[in-house]
């Protein structure tokens, strides 16, 4: 599954190494050294397929590109994935918020991030229909429209990005069975479940905040993974 990859990357021995394994796999290009440019290449004719973001950029911050990004009606729907030496679970929080689909943090494995744009390829070039679950969704007062890619809670409709909305499903599909940390991996980020990640947890705590009280609904299994409630609570 080839691709037009956008690299923003200010270190230049590590900007020619993700380009270099980049068109082994089979890739087109772009590469950007401040944000500046990557605004400017993003922009060009064809968008690219996905953008790896590095965090620290000499003119700006990549929470902020990431930003203008997803604000552009032309590169709002290009999956990011942030390259960052901030390690802190703030730092990915953030990430996340501002629109990033995934975030590696140095030093990294070029092979692990080269599997991490695989996966996120797959989700944004996949052809099938069934790719999402059809019909609406109602659980005491969360409601979900798949085919609309719409949640609300209560009145108040929530954005979710479109990790977050194919984990949200995920879980609802299969209520009241535990979904381990490794099924998640593999099943919503399309990743191998030997790499040991954080990124589901990260991605859980900012579905929760985001979905308000509604995110009591998603209970932590300890030691195991996440299980969506099979039933509402009383009083729910």
């Amino acid at each position: 599954m080839s691709a037009l990859v956008l690299v923003v990357e200010d270190e230049e021995d590590l900007a020619s190494t993700l380009e270099f394994n980049l068109k082994r796999e089979g890739h087109a290009t772009r590469v950007a050294g401040t944000g500046e440019a990557a605004l400017r290449a993003a922009g060009e004719d064809p968008v690219p397929d996905v953008i790896l973001l590095d965090l620290m950029l000499p003119d700006a911050s990549g929470t902020e590109i990431c930003r203008k990004l997803k604000q552009e009606a032309r590169t709002r729907h290009v999956p990011i994935i942030m390259l960052t030496a901030k390690g802190e679970e703030i730092d990915r929080v953030i990430g996340l918020e501002v629109g990033a689909d995934d975030y590696v943090v140095k030093p990294f494995s070029v092979r692990e991030l080269m599997l991490r744009v695989r996966a996120v390829l797959r989700r944004t070039q996949s052809s099938e229909p069934a790719a999402l679950p059809q019909g609406e969704r109602r659980f005491a007062d969360l409601r979900v429209d798949p085919d609309a890619h719409r949640v609300w809670v209560g009145a108040f409709e929530v954005t979710l990005t479109a990790l977050e909305f194919k984990l949200l499903t995920t879980l609802l599909d299969r209520k009241g069975r535990v979904q381990s940390r490794e099924q998640l991996l593999e099943e919503v980020w399309q990743m191998p479940s030997e790499l040991t990640t954080r990124t589901v947890d990260t991605h859980v705590k900012r579905l929760r905040q985001k979905l308000g009280h509604a995110g009591d609904y998603i209970e932590t299994v300890r030691g195991v993974g996440y299980r969506f409630l099979d039933r509402p609570r009383e009083g729910t």
